[in-house]
């Protein structure tokens, strides 16, 4: 049995190994990682092979889906890595179920081909390492159940030991990923998970009770998260001003405007979005930060939304997308909104590209805005807007010349059709940030809005060919009965930006 099980399970424990040289980010050396870091892999390793060797009691199957299952994840964090610059989380493990439900989504990230691949690869190893390597023999039973019950025992002690590793509570994935190694940074978010208390609320900025103001003294309050919106003239000189004149003659009015930092790269935006609706910065949300509407699904936290229907607002979000994806449906009933406009009031007409359009939000906004103006008895609005038109993957969709020929100087270099995309959509949110502002002038009470950009496009070629960002995207803060004589540029986090923002709505 020694003989049987011995020599896969030291080559495994091998390669299992060198095979983390190929990540993103390389993690350090394992005899640089702590004692306990080490134990927390070769434990894992271990129990992995055992269960799966009781199933089948096939060394040498067992050994190469262990190690099929490692490169897979090493692949999917390296695909991640490179698009987000983020190792693969143990939170995005439920992913896997989210890409079956919406696989545009995701797949086109990953590689269509590379897929099929892995499926069909995965269902090859399995047929043929069953009909290729005999089970073990039946008159070695007893000493087989002898070695995997000291194989489990080893692991369990090796677990147990690891888990006992301490590290900081700030969560900087890039630098616990080098410093653990893969598994056992798995392993000690998924501890801190099962530990994790409540939300720290302290900093909130929505403590206080909402102050007594008469409700025709109150404006009609527009937030616009707009997806993916940066400004993308300071890539190049190639691209002309006119792309966002719109926004120019906005932010010259605005009170405040500036760049605003967020806690996402070119996905996740529900971390951008808990950011301004609670007014918490990642800190505060701790092992939450990375998918803070899981926890907030069941929990209630001081927020915008609830502060200002407190202070007498209808507030309304509008999401055209699956009112349950990032779990909304639960969230913002909880966050304190009264009423969830999700993509089953658009239509596929309305589409602009892969997802509803900027121009048909617009129209929606437009439409609840002049309802309120119309009527005296209704209440003031407060409509956060979470926008999809600009939303990725840009590379399944086919650039349109006449953007590239009417908003550039001259042909985009290779390589960056992606942009050529992205600007065409861009122009779309220039577009319905002047319909926004032209509809809050409009009736007796005043308007404010808000608008943001949620996190960076998925550029990578494009970054590298023209300019390296550094994640940060824009904000402005506008009101529509008297433009600021000097608009105020202030950088900003995206946790800073509704108290900014309510200040300016209600100037004391």
């Amino acid at each position: 049995m020694l003989t049987e099980l011995g020599l896969p399970l030291s080559v495994g424990l091998i390669a299992s190994v060198i095979a983390e040289f190929g990540l993103a980010p390389r993690p350090r050396q394992l005899w640089r990682r702590p004692l306990k870091a080490v134990c927390l892999h070769l434990g894992s390793w271990l129990l992995l092979f055992t269960l799966l060797l009781l199933l089948t009691r096939r060394p040498w199957f067992t050994l190469v889906a262990v190690l099929g299952f490692q490169l897979f994840l090493m692949v999917v964090n390296n695909v991640k890595y490179r698009s987000l610059k983020e190792p693969f989380l143990l939170q995005d493990f439920e992913y896997f179920w989210d890409m079956l439900k919406h696989p545009r989504l995701y797949i086109p990230f990953f590689g269509w081909w590379r897929t099929l691949l892995s499926s069909v690869g995965a269902i090859a190893v399995v047929t043929a390492g069953l009909a290729l390597e005999p089970a073990l023999d039946d008159t070695t039973l007893v000493a087989f159940w002898a070695a995997a019950a000291a194989l489990l025992l080893l692991a369990a002690a090796l677990l147990g030991y690891g888990l006992s590793l301490v590290v900081s509570g700030s969560y900087h994935p890039v630098s616990d990923f080098k410093r653990l190694g893969q598994v056992a940074f798995f392993w000690i978010y998924a501890r801190a998970l099962l530990r994790s208390a409540a939300i720290d609320t302290r900093s909130s900025p929505f403590l206080q009770a909402a102050k007594a103001v008469a409700p025709e003294a109150l404006p009609n309050l527009v937030v616009v998260q707009s997806e993916s919106f940066f400004d993308p003239r300071s890539l190049s000189p190639l691209i002309k001003d006119s792309l966002l004149e719109n926004y120019d003659r906005v932010v010259s009015q605005a009170f405040s405007h500036g760049r605003l930092d967020v806690p996402a790269w070119g996905a996740n935006t529900v971390r951008t979005e808990c950011g301004f609706l609670t007014g918490l910065p990642p800190a505060a949300l701790g092992i939450h930060a990375f998918n803070p509407y899981r926890y907030l699904a069941k929990n209630s936290v001081p927020n915008l939304a609830s502060h200002l229907r407190a202070r007498g607002y209808r507030t309304i979000c509008i999401h055209p997308y699956t009112a349950s994806f990032y779990l909304r449906d639960k969230v913002l009933p909880r966050l304190g909104f009264d009423q969830f406009i999700d993509i089953a009031h658009f239509t596929a007409a309305q589409k602009q590209g892969q997802y509803t359009g900027d121009a048909a939000v617009a129209d929606k906004v437009t439409e609840l805005l002049e309802g309120a103006l119309a009527d005296p008895a209704a209440k003031p609005l407060f409509i956060f807007v979470i926008t999809m038109e600009n939303h990725g993957p840009l590379h399944l969709e086919k650039p349109d010349p006449r953007v590239v020929e009417q908003f550039c100087h001259q042909p985009l270099p290779a390589g960056c059709e992606d942009l050529a995309v992205y600007l065409g959509h861009i122009r779309s949110a220039d577009l319905m940030l002047a319909q926004l502002t032209e509809t809050l002038s409009q009736g007796s009470r005043e308007g404010v809005l808000c608008w943001y950009g949620d996190h960076l496009p998925i550029m990578p070629k494009v970054y590298s060919a023209m300019q390296e960002v550094d994640g940060r995207t824009q904000y402005l803060i506008w009101r529509s009965r008297s433009a600021s004589a000097q608009p105020q540029q202030q950088d900003l986090s995206v946790d800073q930006l509704a108290a900014q923002f309510i200040g300016q709505g209600f100037p004391e």
